[in-house]
């Protein structure tokens, strides 16, 4: 379990492999984008979908586990206001490491793709659901938004404590005791 002054290997795992798996899927996907429609823009999307049902599945499990240990105790007291805006950003990154994959998933299945991890179907293909298709557009659109907003906040909020407090919250972060 995790402890004020140590965070355990697979918090420390969880919390670094989403952080890197959701800034890369977020830096690939903008670059997808605005790429022209090509048999080579498609593989790379399906790369990206790949990587986008991993992210859930890891995701889901992180969610439990957060669940399990509680959130982090703060090293240092912060300002109402902060812990206000930290809690919002920490609720809103978690949220948007499940919501980011399944509007992916609503996407694909309303546009009658199947939904695949590196070519093993996991749901087959079948007719279009617009409603669907748009739903999920719309909601990853806005959510990457989001997203990108949440994890610059997270990172600044990082540093500022880092130089500011320097109350060893990141040290914690790398799995270090602190006192």
């Amino acid at each position: 379990m995790d402890s004020r002054t140590q965070f355990t290997k697979t918090t420390v795992f969880l919390h670094w492999i989403i952080a890197l798996a959701i800034i890369g899927s977020l830096i690939f996907g903008m670059y997808l984008e605005d790429l022209p429609r090509s048999p080579d823009k498609g593989a790379l999307v399906g790369i990206h979908k790949s990587i986008g049902v991993l992210i859930l599945l890891v995701a889901l499990y992180r969610i439990y586990w957060r669940i399990r240990n509680g959130f982090p105790q703060r090293l240092t007291p912060v300002e109402q206001w902060q812990e206000k805006v930290a809690t919002i950003v920490h609720l809103t990154l978690l949220a948007g490491t499940v919501l980011m994959p399944i509007s992916g998933i609503l996407m694909t299945v309303g546009n009658g793709y199947p939904v695949a991890v590196f070519g093993l179907n996991l749901i087959p293909g079948g007719d279009k659901i617009e409603l669907l298709a748009d739903a999920g557009h719309i909601v990853h659109g806005l959510g990457a938004k989001v997203m990108i907003a949440a994890v610059l906040l997270h990172v600044a909020a990082a540093v500022k404590l880092q130089l500011s407090t320097k109350d060893g919250s990141l040290a914690r972060m790398f799995g270090r005791k602190v006192s």
